[in-house]
């Protein structure tokens, strides 16, 4: 079966690209960067240079490649870790979004694509309320803090466009907060670094739960999505949803760290915005059961807790 990857040398394709040539499949990736194609080259996959916003190009590399499967992982990160400032730093990734998704769709459609699978996220933007995790059925946060708003809209327009399409089974993977190789959450990772710095403080009561997802149970749920599942939505994250109160002082020991710093929610305003106090105290964790249940896949980390400990580094691709 051929695959196109676009995003195929970002953080999820660094990761998803030699697993799938490794499954078998035969793999068309994309990069931005004439400088990445060598190494799209040496781990099995044919590769297209490509910026995802133009229209044209996208369209006619779709085309050219005659794919059964269309994945989307084109994003705009870069080390993105000021909440304070949340949407200008996912300013390029809601650009891939929403235009990036179209000019995807429109190739796919035009190909005779079978199965689009595009990637999504499921933690700070549903709704923050009730205590247990949030599963698909739920719904996303009415009234995001200002700074998040951007974000939120760009993400309902991926599902909304990704689901949309009249003859083209559409899924979008609700990925959970990112750790592992490539992130902020690896040992040489931005939050890491503030967390050696202790400059990552728990705020207030730090009961916001978040839910993890490593690098590597990224990519097998999104290889999982290729041949099981139906078309639609799936929470893609690991068994425990956990606080920040929780987890950060578990990611500080495993990295050599001095516990965090708590701060009341006062100063936590001042030093991370209104995202940083929503995401520190109020976001809800999120429910992995239907992936599990209709994907046939399950976390190799199934808890951030062992993840954290054995995960951080750049391990080799299984």
């Amino acid at each position: 079966m051929k695959v196109f990857v676009a995003g195929g040398t970002g953080v999820v394709g660094k990761r998803l690209v030699p697993l799938l040539v490794k499954s078998g499949y035969e793999v068309v990736a994309t990069t931005r960067s004439a400088d990445r194609v060598g190494w799209l080259r040496g781990v099995g996959a044919e590769p297209v240079v490509i910026d995802g916003l133009r229209d044209d190009a996208v369209k006619e590399a779709v085309l050219r490649s005659e794919p059964e499967v269309v994945i989307h992982q084109m994003s705009g990160l870069s080390g993105a870790k000021d909440f304070k400032r949340f949407d200008a730093e996912f300013a390029a990734t809601n650009r891939l979004r929403t235009q990036g998704t179209d000019h995807l769709l429109a190739g796919a459609k035009a190909a005779g694509v079978a199965r689009f699978i595009a990637q999504s996220f499921g933690n700070w933007n549903y709704e923050r309320t009730g205590s247990g995790p949030k599963t698909e059925q739920d719904p996303l946060d009415p009234d995001p803090p200002a700074n998040q708003r951007r974000s939120l809209e760009a993400i309902r327009y991926l599902e909304a466009a990704v689901m949309g399409v009249e003859g083209l089974e559409g899924i979008a993977l609700r990925y959970g907060n990112f750790y592992g190789p490539g992130t902020g959450f690896a040992l040489d990772g931005d939050l890491v670094a503030l967390v050696r710095k202790r400059r990552l403080p728990i705020v207030g009561n730090g009961a916001g739960v978040w839910s993890f997802t490593h690098m590597d149970d990224v990519a097998t749920a999104t290889i999982a999505a290729i041949e099981r599942g139906g078309p639609g939505i799936y929470n893609i994250a690991d068994d425990e949803p956990a606080p920040v109160a929780v987890w950060l002082p578990e990611l500080a020991r495993a990295v050599g760290a001095k516990p965090p710093r708590h701060v009341p929610v006062w100063v936590g305003r001042l030093v991370v915005g209104e995202v940083g106090v929503s995401m520190m105290t109020q976001i809800r964790g999120a429910s992995n059961a239907k992936a599990k249940r209709e994907l046939g896949w399950a976390p190799r980390y199934a808890s951030w807790r062992e993840g954290f400990r054995t995960g951080l580094d750049n391990l080799p691709i299984e």
